[in-house]
């Protein structure tokens, strides 16, 4: 089977905001106790924190993490988390229904993302809380000093602020699930005077509202054009969550989902550019995709806490899917997706980071690994920066169920800042290879530097504590790059990186 594409180097989509190999930490599960968190493990350093996870997490060069949640952050008081541990209270969280500790707050947090090199993207409580909380932990964060709240923190031990830059109004308040859930306007509003107040302490910062949960909402999308009314002059982004599953156990199915992705951000992209012409503006919104991940396979075991069967656990286990081969291939999917769509998406937050829905899992006192889906991820925040290539491609294509044509192939390439190419391909044909040809022009004197494959003869193949290797990527063979010409042999279900340099 043959498929072609075209490489231009005018022929651009948009410079790729980093942020969009972002992820995201919510108080949930284990993600936080005993993800991050750990201060018994043999690897943790003074702070408590996991340096076996810091190593795993500073491979992937994450450029921001949303913190501290998610549905936790509507009935949160970020207060609980200051000062001396022994004076913080334990609270329930009624979105999990557990138990938090408030071992970890902002302090604790802001000094882990230091050690990993990534920074912060803060939310705030607009579920049970509202403007003037809000206004508080803004100042908290990121004045110098010389009012209450910037002095109580140098009081907490640190003296110069965090200077956060982006925040989020609240969570999913679309959901009738989400602690203090509101309709469109009223959120709207809520929404708005909060970022003003923000604004009015530093007209720099970026603001993110809150859109749809997913595309399957009632209330989708009138609700994004209701809050953008309400506050396209005060925001800049505004969110969008979606969950992949294949309870069905069809994989063509599965791997033509990214259609439905690629509908929900252009839909909202153009209720942004309605709102914008309503509103006779000059201005530009943009989305940011905060929360995604394959979520599934742990539904069934996590109904006995949700439901309160088990009391109010302290960091149980929860979401904590167990990704196999067939996810790595829809992870890449997912990604190659949010850079054909680089000019709108701008900021994106893998769902979870550690153990909760995660690329890397961990044991309590033993060790962390990467599970499936950390690979794809990686190979993109690595070598994914740059500028998004429009790619003129030719590729046969199946109908899954839910869409038709539905290329077996899928691209995605980049002119990385180092003046080379990252070619992502994901092979959807489940029994015949996909030889591909790309043109590339503009861009002499190239050569292949790396080539890296991921394949393997069961789609349900894990890692695992004992078998951490099993899904790995290994050195590609036979890609070819000859008169301008690269050549490349896409084996059934597969994923592959070419990065092309001089």
């Amino acid at each position: 089977m043959k498929a072609t594409a075209t490489a231009h180097r005018e022929f651009t989509i948009s410079k790729i905001d980093k942020r969009i190999y972002g992820a995201f930490l919510e108080h949930l599960g284990r993600a936080i106790y005993s993800g991050i968190y750990e201060p018994d493990h043999p690897t943790a350093d003074t702070d408590g924190m996991r340096g076996d996870v810091v190593d795993l997490i500073k491979e992937l060069d994450v450029p921001v993490v949303r913190y501290p949640g998610g549905n936790f952050v509507s009935a949160y008081n970020w207060e609980d988390g200051i000062g001396p541990k022994q004076d913080r209270p334990v609270r329930l969280d009624l979105a999990w229904h557990t138990s938090e500790s408030n071992e970890v707050g902002i302090h604790e947090f802001a000094d882990w993302c230091k050690s990993v090199g990534t920074e912060m993207m803060l939310a705030v409580n607009l579920g049970s809380r509202g403007l003037d909380a809000a206004r508080n932990f803004v100042e908290y964060v990121n004045h110098p000093g010389g009012s209450y709240w910037s002095d109580l923190r140098r009081q907490n031990g640190q003296e110069e602020p965090w200077n956060v830059k982006l925040w989020c109004l609240g969570n999913e308040m679309d959901g009738p699930w989400q602690i203090g859930h509101k309709d469109a306007a009223e959120y709207g509003r809520l929404a708005a005077e909060t970022a003003k107040a923000i604004r009015a302490f530093d007209s720099s910062l970026e603001l993110v509202v809150c859109g749809s949960s997913h595309s399957g909402m009632p209330t989708y999308p009138d609700w994004e054009a209701t809050v953008l009314e309400h506050t396209y002059d005060v925001v800049d982004y505004i969110s969008l969550h979606m969950y992949f599953a294949n309870h069905e156990k069809k994989t063509g199915n599965y791997l033509a989902l990214t259609h439905k992705l690629e509908t929900y951000i252009d839909t909202v992209a153009g209720v942004i550019q309605f709102v914008k012409a309503k509103r006779r503006s000059d201005k530009d919104i943009y989305i940011s995709f905060d929360e995604w991940n394959v979520w599934y396979h742990s539904n069934q075991q996590d109904r006995q806490i949700l439901n309160g069967g088990d009391g109010w656990p302290h960091a149980p286990a929860l979401l904590e899917d167990i990704y196999n081969f067939e996810d790595v291939l829809q992870v890449g999917l997912i990604i190659n997706t949010f850079i054909r769509r680089s000019n709108v998406v701008k900021i994106a937050c893998i769902a979870q980071l550690v153990n909760v829905i995660a690329p890397i899992m961990t044991e309590r006192g033993g060790p962390a690994w990467r599970q499936t889906i950390y690979y794809p991820y990686y190979f993109a925040s690595r070598f994914g920066r740059g500028t998004a290539l429009d790619l003129a491609i030719s590729c046969p294509t199946y109908d899954s169920e839910q869409y038709a044509g539905v290329a077996y192939a899928d691209v995605a390439a980049v002119h990385t800042e180092d003046d080379g190419v990252t070619i992502f391909a994901v092979c959807r044909h489940p029994d015949e290879a996909v030889d591909l040809d790309i043109d590339m022009i503009g861009f002499p004197g190239m050569r292949i530097i790396d080539h890296q494959m991921m394949v393997h003869d069961d789609l349900q193949a894990t890692n695992t504590r004992d078998h951490q290797d099993d899904v790995a990527p290994k050195q590609g063979a036979g890609a070819k790059l000859a008169d301008g010409k690269l050549s490349v042999s896409l084996p059934p279900y597969s994923y592959q990186m070419i990065r092309l340099g001089r």
